[in-house]
């Protein structure tokens, strides 16, 4: 009687301990970095968090979540990177450029998934933008810059010049900047540049452009984006008109912006994570680009800034902000 019931004990006992082998193997762990913290780097965070859980991956049961900013520190955004790679995620999701370089340099084992870098080639994080086989893929949010004039043409009609705060450390704004000094003169505009390093730089870069240009368009730089609202001070100021590529930046007092809706590009960054969670290797996967731009307009804001929207402009945008 003895062995009898110990044998169904025992076999019990041994798939007990199969199933909880079980349910460890399948807990994955991501962690996240970003450069810094702002509405669209947030909505992407957020959107790889939210296609994780609509996958099945959820914090506190099956996923082991991380997130840090940088807080705009290239030094921290360094210190992040060796702390997750140590780590040894399944995944690190590095969200702007300088968190993403940051990541690569550390790892060539983890898998990297990128997200709003403008330029991943440009950036060094692949060669070009086909399957790396390395330990990299992710996602860019690359914008076509002629229709991004063509607004500006919209907004300021007769604008000539037009002025550009942006860090020139920050490589994907460097790219978009040698690009519009090609494209700009095509339409009989000029670019006037202004130097912003760090974030608190970006008012007073903003200055220095008063009665140079006759508007200011903005990329999707980190510094400018995290401090919208002393460049929108600026503008408002000096009857200024701003335009942006970064939606989120619309409510924040900018004019327009055709741009990437950021929770969209963090969804379609986790729809990445999940595939390598599931065993498809980094390398395998080609770097994607975001093939979705929205219109966004405040009028309010452009009667703050000297400028009058045409009523066809605001009929097609995909969102008016009052």
């Amino acid at each position: 009687m003895k062995n009898l019931t110990w044998a169904p004990l025992g076999a019990l006992a041994l798939a007990m301990a199969s199933l909880s082998s079980v349910a460890v193997a399948q807990t994955k762990s991501v962690a996240v970095t970003a450069i810094v913290e702002h509405p669209a780097l947030d909505a992407i965070r957020d959107g790889v968090k939210e296609s994780l859980k609509a996958a099945g991956y959820e914090e506190g049961k099956n996923l082991k979540w991380q997130y840090q900013s940088a807080q705009g520190n290239t030094g921290t955004a360094a210190q992040i990177a060796r702390k997750f790679v140590g780590d040894k995620p399944d995944a690190i999701v590095a969200i702007a450029t300088p968190s993403a370089q940051a990541v690569v340099a550390a790892t060539k084992d983890v898998p990297v998934v990128f997200s709003a870098v403008t330029d991943p080639v440009a950036a060094k994080l692949v060669k070009n933008w086909e399957p790396s086989k390395t330990n990299v893929t992710g996602v860019s949010d690359l914008l076509a810059l002629d229709p991004q004039i063509e607004l500006i043409k919209k907004v300021v009609p007769g604008a000539k010049k037009v002025g550009m705060v942006y860090n020139p450390g920050e490589a994907n704004s460097a790219v978009v900047v040698k690009q519009l000094k090609e494209l700009l003169p095509k339409h009989g505009m000029t670019l006037v540049e202004a130097s912003a390093p760090r974030s608190v730089d970006v008012g007073t870069a903003a200055r220095s452009l008063v009665g140079k240009v006759d508007v200011i368009y903005t990329n999707t730089d980190n510094n400018v984006v995290s401090a919208y609202e002393s460049l929108v001070k600026v503008g408002q100021d000096a009857k200024l008109p701003l335009i942006a590529s970064d939606t989120d930046s619309v409510k924040r007092g900018a004019i327009a912006a055709l741009g990437v809706n950021y929770k969209d590009l963090g969804l379609q960054t986790g729809q990445i994570v999940i595939r390598i969670l599931k065993g498809e290797k980094a390398g395998d996967i080609k770097p994607e680009v975001s093939n979705k731009t929205e219109l966004y307009v405040n009028p309010g804001a452009a009667e703050k800034q000297g400028v009058k929207l045409s009523d066809e402009l605001i009929k097609s945008a995909a969102q008016v902000v009052q």
